[in-house]
């Protein structure tokens, strides 16, 4: 009779909150010093915000890698790893965080003696250094059936010293070795957004495909769905974040990876609160029930006990949608007494006390989860009575930081629950709520006269219009070429936080990083060992550039030049261009109007501008496989290239030029706060053949960022080719108010005419304003 096994864990273990560094770093493996300036970053969070990290994970490549079985006694280790695990372990160690590793289910050799050493250097981990989780992945390689015995030996080791151990099944068959494992990768599916998963239907962000995805069979809490990347297309991650870990809420929750140092500085905040509140709860959120779909919409599920219960939703339309919630039995409360509701996300409300069996309606947002929390017990979470508010500090010993939150132009009457020592709103003394009474607080601005995420207009067909190429111009030299993390560091802009300043640090000038010239800021910083070339890291990228590519530099803003020169080096770096042949180019002021230039490829292309007026754009009639340098002149000196910026992947508008049309005139009356354009493609159109642009009395509006995203000199792997169901965003300037624009839809030849575009304007984050209160406890 086989043993019985205990995997780390049952379904009614409470969730642990964990980090793993995949595309942090890829295969190569991450180092000691990587390591710690993450660990800096969590700690941080930890002293900070009062966030626990029950577990940071090695991925690929700090022990195992693809394809092959590593060693603490190596070389390759003691390269990345010095010291070993201790300098990493007594860092995590001083945040209650335990560490974890990936690996392969193998390693056991041709001999006792080799699996001996596997033996205990996997055991080693678990005893010297307390490891909480093994992830095994097929990319490592499969556990041969004679070596499944060992595989055993080793897990009933490992768990001698730590009991606990969480064993993440990526794709292997274990054979007898499988009731070791504690889970199983539910669908096989990566989160990478983008990259492994992307929108199928047009939506106002990247992550709609997140919110799309479903429920484990029966709930069920121990398998891996995952997590949730904070790596790409990071707009809209809290609502992914919500519904992993209150939706799902599988044994890994919150569960994250990436690059989480490329958020904003605000948006740490609600990292550390989705934490937190999971922390506080896990231990009835192990328990959920699944919704019914007439009643609550897709994939609803309630967790808790009889008095205090989670509830989950969400709305995957273009239109608010408004629920109505029955604060009974139904969603699972079966104790008796009055029933407080609470919105905990996306922003926390108070809704009200309630009896009993009463039927709330609750709205959620466009393509937006909800969090709510329904409670007989008095709810220990800090709260204001009377508008929207934000938890962003309530760490121990630290005075409680809320942001009240309003609409511009409105006035909210506010109250705390209760008298407290002191209390300040942006700095002033606010005594009325120190006392315990209510008080008026005003934001300032003008109030809205309209939604500010609402339909403009249904785009109509029209002849292709005479400036198709303008339009299709401004969204390429809009966008760029650069890996989605670039992108999403960009996004975020400068850190205040000296921690996140070196994590970022430690992701950007790792060397391989560097050496896979995936930004187009390595062409203007004149360091020799960098430079700006076309990703050909997987099979699909062969499809890169898009139809032969087109280099383009957009100089930020009209130049007096004479000379270009694009430094490649060799000329294996200009292919697919030929050694001292003519190469034709363009350059332009408006996107309008363009003017040939001519140069010819010798390991450089020098490029000789007319200078009768300075200009913006310049396109050539190729990409260059690699390029190290752009540098610019004017009568001998040289230019600054601070503004500077390049894309190498976008196709030439005569490879397909437009067949067909969509147009809309419409005007911005007025703007909330964090607007944008969504020019929503439905339909199926074609791998790259439908493209959009906004043409204004000023000129051509482009759209920087697009659903699912342009393509990408990948950091890791490959941006996924869709053809269909594509929305466009454009940034909304001052200089659109007031006036009339005009929305364009191009699809190019060879696309499907079959498609609807529709226009919105919406928000994000949600265009509310912020007042700090702060107070003591």
């Amino acid at each position: 009779m086989a043993e019985t096994v205990f995997p780390g864990a049952d379904e009614s273990t409470p969730s642990r909150a964990q980090y793993f560094t995949w595309i942090n770093n890829t295969n190569e493996g991450t180092t000691e010093s990587q390591t710690l300036a993450n660990l800096a970053f969590f700690a941080y969070l930890h002293d900070e915000f009062g966030m626990t990290l029950d577990i940071y994970a090695f991925d690929a490549g700090a022990v195992d890698g693809a394809g092959f079985y590593g060693s603490t006694d190596s070389e390759r280790f003691r390269r990345q790893f010095p010291r070993g695990f201790g300098p990493v372990y007594s860092h995590a160690d001083a945040i209650n965080t335990r560490l974890g590793i990936w690996g392969g289910p193998d390693g056991f050799g041709k001999t006792p003696q080799q699996a001996r050493q596997r033996v205990e250097m996997m055991s080693s981990f678990c005893r010297d250094f307390r490891f909480a989780l093994f992830k095994f992945d097929a990319v490592c390689g499969q556990l041969p059936a004679d070596n499944r015995g060992h595989f055993v030996e080793m897990m009933t080791q490992c768990r001698q010293y730590s009991p606990d151990l969480i064993l993440l099944n990526h794709r292997l068959d274990l054979g007898e070795g499988l009731p070791h494992a504690t889970t199983f990768l539910w669908e096989g599916t990566e989160t990478y957004i983008d990259v492994h998963v992307a929108n199928e239907i047009a939506g106002t962000h990247n992550r709609v495909c997140a919110l799309q995805r479903g429920l484990p069979p029966q709930l069920k809490r121990l398998c891996e769905d995952h997590g949730v990347c904070l790596s790409s297309c990071l707009d809209y991650w809290d609502d992914d974040l919500i519904l992993q870990a209150f939706n799902r809420c599988l044994i890994l929750a919150p569960e994250i990876y990436g690059n989480p140092w490329l958020l904003r500085d605000d948006e740490l905040p609600r990292l550390t609160r989705i934490y937190n509140l999971h922390r506080r709860y896990r231990s009835i959120l192990a328990h959920g029930m699944v919704l019914p779909e007439a009643q609550f919409g897709k994939n609803a599920v309630s967790r808790g006990d009889g008095a205090t219960r989670f509830v989950t939703l969400r709305n995957l339309t273009w239109e608010p949608v408004r629920y109505a919630i029955p604060l009974d039995q139904s969603i699972g409360l079966t104790e008796t007494g009055p029933i407080e509701l609470r919105r905990l996300h996306p922003h926390e409300r108070v809704i009200g006390r309630f009896k009993k069996g009463q039927r709330v309606e609750v709205e959620v947002l466009p393509f937006r989860a909800c969090l709510l929390l329904a409670s007989t017990r008095q709810v220990a979470e800090h709260s204001v009575a009377g508008c929207d508010y934000e938890v962003v500090r309530d760490t121990a010993g630290k005075a409680v930081m809320i942001d009240l939150l309003g609409s511009p132009g409105t006035t909210v009457h506010v109250q705390l629950p209760a008298p407290v020592a002191s209390v300040t709103l942006e700095g002033q003394p606010a005594p009325q709520l120190a006392s315990g009474k209510s008080m008026d607080v005003t934001f300032p601005g003008k109030a809205l006269k309209r939604s500010w995420h609402r339909k403009l207009a249904d785009l109509t067909p029209i002849p292709v219009p005479d400036d198709a190429l303008s339009i299709y111009e401004a969204t390429c030299f809009a966008a760029d070429s650069n890996a989605l993390e670039v992108r999403e560091l960009l996004r975020s802009g400068l850190t205040q936080i000296p921690q996140v300043q070196a994590a970022r640090d430690a992701f950007v000038q790792q060397p391989i990083f560097r050496q896979r010239n995936l930004w187009d800021r390595f062409l203007f910083d004149d360091d020799s060992e960098t430079a700006f070339a076309i990703s050909r890291r997987w099979p699909s990228a062969t499809e890169l550039p898009v139809r032969g590519g087109a280099f383009r530099l957009d100089l930020g803003a009209l130049v007096q030049i004479d000379r270009l020169v694009l430094e490649a080096g060799s000329e294996q770096c200009m292919q697919p261009l030929k050694w001292q042949e003519a190469v034709g180019g363009a350059v332009s002021v408006d996107l309008r109007n363009w003017t040939p230039v001519t140069g010819f490829a010798n390991g450089n292309i020098d490029m000789a501008i007319p200078s009768d007026q300075p200009i913006r754009y310049f396109r050539l009639c190729a990409s260059p496989e690699l390029l190290r340098h752009v540098r610019g002149y004017y009568r001998g000196q040289a230019l600054d290239r601070t503004a500077w910026r390049a894309s190498n992947l976008f196709a030439k508008y005569d490879s397909a030029p437009a067949t067909h049309a969509w147009s809309a005139r419409f005007t911005l009356d007025e703007v909330a706060p964090n607007s944008y354009l969504a020019l929503a493609i439905h339909g199926p159109h074609g791998n790259e053949l439908a493209y959009a642009g906004i043409r204004t009395p000023s000129g051509y509006v482009g759209a920087p960022h697009r659903a699912p995203s342009f393509r990408s000199n990948s950091w890791e792997c490959p941006v996924r080719i869709t053809g269909g169901n594509t929305t466009y965003f454009f940034p909304i300037t001052p200089a659109m108010v007031g006036v009339e624009l005009e929305a364009v839809t191009l699809l190019l030849r060879g696309g499907n005419p079959e498609i609807r575009p529709m226009l919105w304007t919406t928000a994000y984050p949600s265009p509310l304003l912020r007042r700090r209160l702060v107070f003591e406890r």
